[in-house]
C-alpha cells in the first residue's frame, strides 16, 4: 500500500487525507500545530457559498483598493511597504483580469460539486458542525451595487447556481432580524453555513478511525528524494524543539495554506501564494432576547464586505476584511471594531458584551483559483491556495486531487497492495 504524506491539517489537508484513505492509501498527515484546524480553518466566516464564487480579478477591485488605502477601517487594506512577494503577486493578479469571467464560472461549478461530497461525508461520519441550511442573502444598499451584482449573477447562473434577485420587502420576509434601508439583494437558497473547526476536527477523527496517522506539533524542515521521499520534521513539546525525525513516503501532498509556498520551493515548484488576512468575531448569544435578534439566514453585505453565520442557538459569527500584510496574525482593534459596530447597527438586539476576535491568513493564488494537481516532480501534488473559499471548495478539490495521485502512485503497484 503506497504511503502518502499530507502536509497540513486544515480543512483542505484533512479533506485530502480522507479522500486518499477512501481510495486505499496509507496516509500520514504532518501538522505544525497541536491539533487540526487551528489556523485558517479555526474561525472563518462559516459560509458554504457558491454564491460568493466571483473571483476578485476585476478593475473595480483595484480601484476600490486604491481608494481604501488611507482608511485603517477599510474592507481592503494594504501595507504599502515594499515586498517582492507582494508586488509580484499583485502583478500576476492584474494579469489574470482577462480570465475573470471563465474563472468565476469555473469556481461556481466547483463549489456546487463540493456540496454533494461534503454533505455525504458529514452524514456518513456523523459529523455535527452546526450546519444551517437557510441559504445566503446578499444585500446591496444602492442601485450601483445592485446593478454590478446583477452582472455577476449572470456568471453564477452560467455556472449552474440557482440564485434570484429579491426586493427590500422580500429581504425583510426572508430575514426579519436584519435592520437597515436596503435597496435590494440576491438570495441563494441552496447555500448554507457551518462551523469549519467542528467539521474539520470531526473529519480528522474519522480519518484516524479509518487508519490515518496524524503527527501534530511537527514542522517539516527538509524534503529530499532517493527511491522514496524523505521528509525531515521537528516536533515540539512544552515549547522545546526535539531532534529532527524522518518519515519516508511514495508521494507528498502540500496542503499547508500560506506556508505552501516555502514547501513548494523545497520540491522544485513555484507557488505564488500570498497570505491575505481576514478577521472574524464570534458573538456569544447568552440570553433569549439576543438569540431572537440574531439572524439564521446568512448575510453577505457587499458594501462592507462582511459575512455572517449562525452557529447553533448560542453563537453568531461575523467576518470580513482583507489585509495584505504578509505572514502577520496580529489582531488589531481598528480592524475588529468595524465588525462589532456593523453587528450593532444591523442587529441592534444582539448583545456584544461577549465577543471573541480572531484573525487568519487566507492562502490566495493570483488568479484566485486553487492549485490542485501534480507538481514538476513525480509524486508531488498540491491542494492549496483556495483563498476565501477553502471551506466551500475543499471537498471537491480533494476528489480531483485523488485522481491525480492515482495516476502517478496507483494503489496496486506495490507489494501487498
Amino acid at each position: 500500500m503506497p504511503r502518502i504524506v499530507v502536509i497540513g491539517a486544515g480543512i483542505t489537508g484533512v479533506s485530502t487525507a480522507y479522500a486518499l484513505l477512501e481510495h486505499g492509501y496509507d496516509v500520514t498527515v504532518i501538522e505544525r500545530q497541536r491539533y487540526a484546524a487551528m489556523e485558517t480553518s479555526f474561525a472563518n466566516g462559516g459560509q458554504l457559498s457558491a454564491s460568493n464564487a466571483e473571483v476578485w480579478n476585476h478593475w473595480s477591485t483595484i480601484l476600490k483598493g486604491v481608494k481604501w488605502m488611507v482608511r485603517p477601517d477599510a474592507p481592503l487594506l494594504m501595507n504599502p511597504a515594499p515586498s517582492w512577494h507582494k508586488y509580484s503577486w499583485l502583478a500576476e493578479f492584474v494579469s489574470n483580469i482577462p480570465r475573470y469571467h471563465e474563472n468565476t464560472v469555473a469556481t461556481t461549478r466547483l463549489a456546487i460539486a463540493a456540496r454533494k461530497y461534503m454533505f455525504e461525508i458529514a452524514e456518513r461520519e456523523s459529523i455535527d458542525f452546526d450546519h444551517v441550511r437557510s441559504g445566503i442573502l446578499h444585500v446591496y444598499w444602492d442601485k450601483t451595487g445592485f446593478d454590478h451584482a446583477t452582472k455577476v449573477n449572470e456568471l453564477l447562473i452560467e455556472g449552474g447556481l440557482d440564485r434570484r434577485p429579491v426586493t427590500a420587502e422580500e429581504i425583510a420576509a426572508i430575514e426579519p432580524a436584519l435592520h437597515g434601508d436596503v435597496h435590494g439583494g440576491f438570495y441563494t437558497p441552496s447555500d448554507s453555513t457551518g462551523d469549519i473547526h467542528k467539521y474539520t476536527t470531526g473529519l480528522a477523527q474519522a480519518c484516524a478511525r479509518r487508519g490515518g496517522t496524524f503527527l501534530y506539533d511537527s514542522a517539516v524542515r527538509h524534503i529530499d528524494r532517493r527511491d522514496r521521499f524523505r521528509l525531515s520534521y521537528s516536533t515540539y513539546c512544552a515549547g522545546e524543539q526535539d531532534a529532527e525525525q524522518v518519515i519516508e513516503a511514495d508521494g507528498v501532498v502540500v496542503c499547508a495554506g500560506s506556508h505552501s509556498r516555502d514547501l513548494a520551493a523545497m520540491l522544485g515548484d513555484r507557488l505564488n501564494i500570498y497570505p491575505v488576512k481576514g478577521y472574524s468575531i464570534t458573538v456569544y448569544l447568552d440570553d433569549p432576547s439576543a438569540q431572537a435578534a440574531a439572524p439564521w439566514v446568512s448575510i453577505l453585505d457587499d458594501r462592507a464586505k462582511i459575512v455572517t453565520s449562525r452557529l447553533g442557538a448560542g453563537r453568531f459569527r461575523v467576518a470580513g476584511t482583507a489585509e495584505f500584510n504578509g505572514l502577520n496574525r496580529d489582531i488589531r482593534d481598528d480592524r475588529v471594531r468595524p465588525l462589532v459596530d456593523w453587528t450593532r447597527t444591523l442587529f441592534p438586539g444582539v448583545t456584544t458584551n461577549r465577543v471573541v476576535p480572531w484573525a487568519g491568513l487566507r492562502p490566495m493564488m493570483p488568479n484566485m483559483m486553487p492549485r490542485v494537481g501534480k507538481g514538476c516532480a513525480r509524486g508531488v501534488f498540491y491542494n492549496t491556495g483556495h483563498g476565501h473559499l477553502g471551506w466551500t471548495l475543499s471537498a471537491a478539490t480533494s476528489a480531483v486531487l485523488v485522481q491525480a495521485v492515482a495516476s502517478d502512485v496507483p494503489v496496486d503497484t506495490r507489494v501487498g497492495a
